[in-house]
């Protein structure tokens, strides 16, 4: 995979611990401009930084040299991400991608194709396996004081269907405990318009293509920690079935 033509700013805001493997790429929104936040990461004052910037007109800047960590993602704030590390920092395990604009905005297609190349070259770079867990958004990690970035406006799933050669990402998926659950969850299939259905396996894993469904409906068994999640779980079958009910209404 070519590098795709990065320009060089630069920020004294980085750390350099060793002995950290890379292996999820966050991305954020910078609510303003790329001058802005080539001016704000230059700042020592500022005490922030992320590796990479893309413009809406497709330009890559990069803050911070991939050997280095960046400080984007420090605080943990009730988060939804299940790889995070108990008692590690995670700028100390990923890399960082600041996109121009604000939440909600349409991103542009130079600024689409720019991130595209970006998430290609990391990916082959640093082997970061493509699911909806090793490419996540900022609010994975701060659901508090995060939770529009990077705003309602990325193109996930077209970012993943381009990321993984154009295979289809299923809309809805439903994952079941054991197979003793399955006509509970053709139900809710069903009603979901018949979507597809796992099983999982005996080691309590979830399937990746179910993983990487933009929603998971769990029926029976505890949480995927899906980022778009419907538990239909209880204590026993039974609670398991009450909860299955009251969703088919």
């Amino acid at each position: 995979m070519d590098k795709p033509t990065i320009k060089w700013i630069g920020s004294p805001n980085f750390s350099s611990p060793k002995g950290y493997k890379i292996f999820a790429i966050v991305n954020h929104i910078m609510s303003g401009t790329l001058i802005g936040t080539d001016a704000w990461f230059t700042n020592p004052a500022s005490k922030v930084s992320s590796h990479f910037g893309v413009g809406k007109k497709g330009e890559i800047h990069q803050y911070v040299d991939l050997a280095n960590h960046a400080w984007a993602n420090g605080v943990i704030n009730i988060p939804s991400w299940s790889l995070l590390q108990n008692g590690v920092n995670p700028n100390y395990y990923t890399v960082s991608i600041e996109h121009e604009g604000e939440s909600g905005d349409v991103m542009p297609e130079a600024q689409y194709q720019a991130t595209l190349a970006l998430h290609r070259w990391l990916i082959e770079t640093l082997e970061i396996p493509v699911t909806r867990d090793n490419i996540i958004g900022h609010y994975r990690i701060d659901s508090v004081n995060k939770i529009n970035c990077p705003g309602t406006g990325f193109p996930w799933d077209r970012l993943f269907k381009d990321l993984q050669g154009g295979s289809d990402v299923l809309e809805v998926a439903v994952l079941l405990f054991t197979k003793e659950d399955y006509w509970a969850g053709a139900d809710v299939s069903a009603k979901n318009g018949y979507c597809a259905i796992f099983i999982r396996p005996a080691d309590q894993s979830v399937p990746v293509d179910a993983m990487n469904a933009n929603k998971l409906i769990v029926v029976g068994g505890s949480t995927t920690k899906h980022p778009n999640e419907v538990l239909l779980s209880g204590n026993n079958k039974y609670d398991t079935a009450a909860a299955v009910a009251k969703y088919l209404g």
